[in-house]
C-alpha cells in the first residue's frame, strides 16, 4: 500500500489522525507527519481516514486524486486528436508518473516509455527531509504507486545522454536509442555540490536529495552527537536543522542572507523564521559564509571544521551543504532547444521552445525543469520546484500531448508550496517575490501564527501562511481576481490596523547564467539564434 498526501490541500484538521493513528500524526498545530508505506494490514483504517479527509488531500495507491467526471473503465482507443504512436517520458519520478498516469487517463493507448537516471521505483521527495531524516520512515519506504496498468515499459538506471530531434531519438548513456512520437522532459534537478571538490570529499559532508542521501544522512544524524553545520537557510536547509533539534543534535546554520528564506519569502517573513529557528535553540549566523571545510588527514579525511568568513572556526561532525539546485538539462545540449541553467523554456500548454523561440508541437516539459510563463506575474518565465507544480504542470503537458488544439490546456495554477519546520507548517500561495510591499493580516507573528499577504503595484500578489493554512484558499482567490492591496475587512481590520511595508525581497535577477544566444543571418528566412554554453558556476 502507497499513500500520498497532498500537502499542499492538507490544512491541518487531522481527521486522519482519529481514524489511523498508527499512520497518521500531528508534529504540531497543522503539520502532518504520516508512513507512505504503511502495513498492508492498516488499509481499511486508511482507507476510512482518506473518505474523512475533508480537503480530500489523502490518496492509496495513487499519486493525486483521479479525474471525477471520468468515468471508470476501459481506455477509449485513442486520444481525442487521433494519436497512437510513441510517447518516451524521460523522468520516472513525480511528474513523470503523473503524466504517464494522466496520458492513459485521456486514452491514450499507444507505446509508453519511462526513462529515469535512478535503478529503483519513483520515489517522493518531500519525506526524504523530514520523516527519513527523523527515522520514522525509510527512504525505501517513499515509494510513488507505480500502477500496474499503465502499461509502460521502464529504464530505469540508465541516464539520458543526448537527444536527436532530427531522428526523434533520446540517446541513453549504455549507447541505446529510444526513437518517440512526442516526448516529455521532466528530467527535474539535482543537488548543487560544495564548490571545493576535495572538501566535498571529506568524510562527513552531505547534500540532501535522493534517498540514498537521505538513507546516508539519516545513518550519521542518528550515530553521533556532535555538532551539524547546515550550509544555507533556504527551505531544505532549515528543515534539516529542525531535524537536527528533534533529535537533540548541536547546529549551526551559516546563511549569506540577511535571514532564513528570504530569497523565497522576503527580508520581512524571513526575520520571523529567523525568530523561529533561534527560538528552538538553532546557531543561526546571517551574513556570514563558510569559507572552507577541513578534515583531518590521520583520521581518514574526516571533517573536522569549518571556517566562517567572519573568522570563526566551528568544531562539527557533518556539514550539509544546502546551497540550491541544478537543473538537470546537460543531456540536451546540441538538441536545439531552448534549455540552459535556466531550465527548459515552454508555453503554458508546456510545449517546449527551440533556441529560436519557436514552439515545438511534439516535445513537452514539467516539473522542476520547466520554465513557464505566468500570466498573473507579468507573464515573466518561471521555475518552480515545487511539489504541487510538478503535479500540475505534468497533468497539463500529458493531456496536451493528446488533444487537439481546440482542447489544449494552458498551465495557469498558482504555485503553492509548503515546508514543516519547527511543528509548523509553513504554507505559500502565489509567488511572494512578486511583490513590493507586505502586511500581516490575521493573527500574530511573534506566535508564530499568521497570514502575511504580499501586494505589487496595488493589487494582492501572494499569501505566506504560518499554522493558519486553512485561510490559503481565501487568499488564492484573491490573488486570482487582482484584488486590491493591501486589503482591507471590516470584519478583522478597524482602528489601528496594519499597514504594509516593503516586503524586503532580493533584486530580480537574471534566471540563470551560462549560456549566451548568438542570431545569425540578415534575411528574416535566413535569421537563426544558436546557443554558446559555458561552465556552470557552482
Amino acid at each position: 500500500m502507497r499513500v500520498v498526501v497532498d500537502l499542499t490541500r492538507c490544512q491541518g484538521y487531522g481527521q486522519c489522525v482519529f481514524m489511523a493513528p498508527e499512520v497518521f500524526a500531528m508534529s504540531g498545530r497543522e503539520a502532518l507527519a504520516y508512513d507512505p508505506d504503511p502495513p498492508e494490514a492498516l488499509r481499511e483504517h486508511v482507507l476510512r481516514a482518506a473518505a474523512a479527509c475533508p480537503v480530500q488531500a489523502l490518496h492509496v495507491d495513487r499519486v493525486c486524486a483521479p479525474d471525477p467526471d471520468r468515468a471508470p473503465g476501459p481506455y477509449p482507443a485513442q486520444g481525442d486528436d487521433g494519436f497512437t504512436g510513441r510517447v518516451v517520458i524521460v523522468g520516472a519520478s513525480l511528474a513523470g508518473l503523473r503524466a504517464a498516469a494522466v496520458l492513459r487517463r485521456e486514452g491514450f493507448t499507444g507505446t509508453l516509455t519511462m526513462i529515469g537516471d535512478e535503478p529503483g521505483e519513483p520515489y517522493d521527495r518531500p519525506p526524504l527531509s523530514k520523516q527519513v531524516l527523523t527515522g520514522q520512515v525509510a527512504a525505501n519506504g517513499t515509494s510513488l504507486p507505480r500502477l500496474a496498468d499503465l502499461g509502460a515499459e521502464w529504464l530505469c538506471g540508465v541516464p539520458a545522454t543526448g537527444l536527436d530531434l532530427d531522428r526523434r531519438r533520446v540517446i541513453l548513456a549504455d549507447g541505446r536509442d529510444v526513437t518517440f512520437d512526442r516526448l516529455l522532459i521532466a528530467t527535474g534537478t539535482r543537488a548543487r555540490p560544495w564548490p571545493d571538490a576535495a572538501e566535498a570529499a571529506l568524510d562527513g559532508v552531505f547534500t540532501l536529495r535522493t534517498a540514498e542521501d537521505a538513507t546516508r544522512l539519516r545513518r550519521r544524524l542518528a550515530s553521533g552527537t556532535g555538532r551539524v553545520l547546515v550550509i544555507g537557510a533556504g527551505f531544505t536547509g532549515s528543515e534539516i536543522a529542525s531535524v537536527c533539534r528533534q533529535l537533540g543534535r548541536p547546529v549551526t546554520v551559516a546563511e549569506r542572507g540577511p535571514a532564513p528564506l528570504v530569497g523565497a519569502l522576503g527580508g520581512v517573513v524571513g526575520s520571523v523564521a529567523a525568530d523561529l529557528q533561534r527560538a528552538h535553540g538553532v546557531d543561526l549566523r546571517c551574513g556570514v559564509s563558510v569559507t572552507a571545510l577541513e578534515g583531518d588527514p590521520e583520521d581518514g579525511g574526516r571533517l573536522r571544521r569549518a571556517r566562517l568568513s567572519d573568522g570563526d572556526v566551528l568544531e562539527v561532525d557533518l556539514a550539509v551543504a544546502a546551497l540550491g539546485a541544478l537543473r538537470n538539462v546537460e543531456w540536451l545540449e546540441g538538441s536545439g532547444l531552448a534549455a540552459g541553467p535556466w531550465g527548459v523554456a515552454c508555453d503554458t500548454g508546456c510545449r517546449v521552445f527551440d533556441i529560436n523561440g519557436l514552439v515545438t508541437d511534439d516535445v513537452f516539459a514539467a516539473g522542476d525543469v520547466a520554465r513557464l510563463p505566468h500570466p498573473v506575474y507579468e507573464y515573466q518565465f518561471l521555475t518552480l520546484e515545487h511539489w504541487g507544480s510538478a503535479v500540475a504542470q505534468a497533468e497539463v503537458a500529458a493531456h496536451n500531448m493528446v488533444s487537439g488544439q481546440s482542447r489544449r490546456w494552458p498551465h495557469l495554477a498558482l504555485p503553492v508550496f509548503w515546508s514543516s519546520q519547527f511543528g509548523i507548517e509553513i504554507k505559500s500561495v502565489g509567488v511572494p517575490t512578486f511583490a513590493d510591499e507586505v502586511m500581516i493580516t490575521q493573527g500574530a507573528a511573534e506566535e508564530f501564527r499568521f497570514v502575511a499577504v504580499y501586494g505589487y503595484r496595488g493589487r494582492v500578489t501572494a499569501a505566506v501562511t504560518f499554522d493558519q493554512g486553512t485561510w490559503l484558499e481565501f487568499y488564492q482567490g484573491l490573488i486570482e481576481q487582482a484584488a486590491p492591496f493591501p486589503p482591507r475587512f471590516r470584519t478583522v481590520h478597524g482602528a489601528g490596523a496594519p499597514s504594509p511595508v516593503p516586503a524586503g525581497v532580493p533584486d530580480r535577477v537574471a534566471a540563470g547564467h551560462g549560456a549566451t544566444v548568438v542570431v545569425t543571418g540578415h534575411d528574416p528566412a535566413e535569421r537563426r539564434a544558436s546557443l554558446v554554453h559555458r561552465p556552470v558556476r557552482r
